[in-house]
């Protein structure tokens, strides 16, 4: 883009029309025993007063049916790595989503998926995205119905499998049932296998380093009142990889939804942006942040604070903001003074060197108790560039019997998100060739594989998936050893007798003791040993 257009969109995100004062908050409808959420409507992040009478006071149902955990190696992928694209939902909102698909079509390098009720209204955001600056190639608009626009509470949260984009998926910790089946949807549409988290959740309520670390607040126990905080973090373990801190809330008359990212972000493997509150020193939540910046000092991580204020019902924060590639999206308000919106720059810069700060307005989502990290989720890259990638699941190396025939399971991935097919595959000889077993199989899925009976001690499989484009790429096993009867004059193990035999009874001529090219048992290798080579040649 050229940088007289890049300034102008800057400009035009940070410039904008007073926001009025807080509007009351809309609400759905309680109609024949079912929830209704208008078109448009501006849903709060929060617990709405017809919500709560709907579940009669009563918690949300327990989790769904949940699935077992990956199977292969697990990485929840942080937001500040390479991302694909980000996740956002069309009710309400439109001119901050538009900004927002803007700065992140151009500046961020990436795509926007924009989840709208019908095609008519994804017409409408495309044409207001395009209008505000975004490239209209990179607007990919998915038509699946939501309630809200908070998918960073309901939307799929991203983990890599060995090479392969998986999603991590939980209940959802209110009664919109469009926003709790959205994960289930996209993923698969995509081509990402979906695991179910057995918990009850809002996903705002998580930040991971994409190392192994996380945090979360107390009310993810309060949201699954039969587990403990032990099992709830083993959840997570078992699921994502993490071990996650589960720190202390913010009263809810500061902020109605007690998520971490209202007042914390992971910028880093050991970088950490922290709320802190200057004309409310000493209030519950600035102990509870600056608590967690010792906390976080004390593992030898760099802490940066940025400015927050309560004021009037409302909960201003700067760290709810959006990182994506060399782009973050950071909330200003017209509420508070500008001094404060220029400390948080300050900061951010100085937390994410190198990355583009591209301010927008954002009182008005700060009246529905959350801004714009609340209102998108992050997709990562695909790490395998134009080749697709797979995950053989299932552990196979070691010693293998082949009438054993083992079962094996395998997931994929591409940049286009467009496996075609599977094949699987064997070599004898660590990769140096490939034989294949069993061609044409599904993107994901399981099978029975025979190995050859072919004796070796380099044997591996491969899952080989092969693209739209005819790209391939493929992950495989771990070393499979295959014992068989010996065969006279195989010095290399491989059910050959061929001329590597013969440079091996070559390399080890003269050789006594244990020798793999001692034919004879006579305990030295000589010319007996080469005649036995030489008569079994071709065998």
């Amino acid at each position: 883009m050229p940088s007289f257009a890049l300034a102008a969109l800057v400009l035009a995100i940070s410039s904008t029309d007073q926001v009025s004062p807080p509007p009351a908050h809309d609400q759905p409808i309680l109609q024949d025993g079912e929830l209704i959420f208008p078109e448009g409507a501006l849903i709060p992040k929060f617990m709405t007063e017809v919500e709560d009478r709907f579940l009669g006071g009563q918690p949300v149902p327990a989790p769904r049916g949940a699935t077992p955990p990956p199977l292969g190696p697990i990485r929840t992928a942080s937001e500040f790595e390479d991302m694909d694209g980000i996740l956002l939902a069309w009710e309400g909102y439109s001119s901050i989503l538009s900004q927002m698909a803007a700065a992140i079509t151009t500046i961020g390098n990436a795509k926007v998926f924009i989840a709208c009720d019908s095609n008519s209204e994804g017409n409408s955001a495309r044409n207001n995205c395009i209008a505000a600056g975004a490239d209209p190639d990179r607007v990919v608009i998915v038509v699946r119905s939501t309630n809200t626009v908070w998918i960073r509470d309901y939307g799929p949260r991203y983990a890599y499998e060995g090479d392969c984009r998986v999603v991590v998926d939980h209940t959802y910790n209110r009664p919109r049932p469009n926003d709790n089946a959205y994960s289930g949807y996209f993923g698969p549409l995509f081509g990402h296998e979906v695991y179910e988290l057995p918990l009850v959740h809002g996903g705002g309520n998580w930040h991971g380093n994409g190392n192994g670390i996380a945090a979360a607040t107390e009310l993810i126990a309060d949201e699954n009142p039969s587990l403990s905080e032990s099992q709830i973090v083993q959840y997570w373990r078992e699921y994502q990889n993490v071990e996650t801190y589960i720190h202390d809330a913010f009263p809810t008359s500061v902020d109605y939804t007690q998520h971490i990212d209202m007042w914390m972000l992971m910028c880093g493997e050991d970088r950490i942006i922290i709320s802190d509150w200057p004309t409310q020193s000493g209030s519950t939540q600035d102990q509870i942040c600056d608590w967690a910046a010792n906390y976080y000092q004390g593992l030898g991580w760099e802490v940066f604070r940025t400015p927050a204020f309560a004021q009037g019902g409302t909960h201003y924060t700067y760290t709810n903001m959006v990182v994506c590639n060399d782009l973050v999206l950071l909330p200003e308000y017209n509420d508070i003074s500008n001094t404060y919106d220029n400390q948080a720059v300050a900061a951010v810069q100085a937390a994410m060197p190198g990355r583009q700060v591209v301010q927008i307005v954002c009182d008005s989502l700060a009246y529905s108790a959350g801004v714009m990290h609340c209102i998108c989720m992050h997709m990562p890259a695909h790490v395998g560039g134009i080749s697709p990638t797979t995950c053989l699941q299932t552990p196979v190396e070691g010693i293998i019997d082949p009438a054993d025939c083992p079962s094996i399971s395998w997931i994929s991935d591409d940049d286009e998100y467009d496996v075609v097919s599977v094949d699987i595959e064997y070599s004898t000889d660590d990769g140096a060739s490939w034989s294949t077993l069993q061609a044409n199989l599904s993107p994901a899925g399981s099978t029975t594989v025979c190995i050859p009976d072919t004796p070796t001690n380099q044997g591996r499989l491969r899952v080989l998936a092969r693209d739209g484009d005819g790209n391939t790429g493929g992950d495989s096993s771990g070393i499979i050893i295959v014992e068989g009867d010996s065969l006279p004059g195989d010095g290399d193990g491989d059910g050959d007798v061929d001329v590597n035999d013969v440079l091996v009874a070559i390399a080890q001529w003269g050789c006594t003791g244990d020798c793999s090219a001692d034919f004879n048992d006579d305990n030295v290798v000589n010319v007996d040993d080469m005649l036995i080579v030489l008569a079994n040649f071709g065998n």
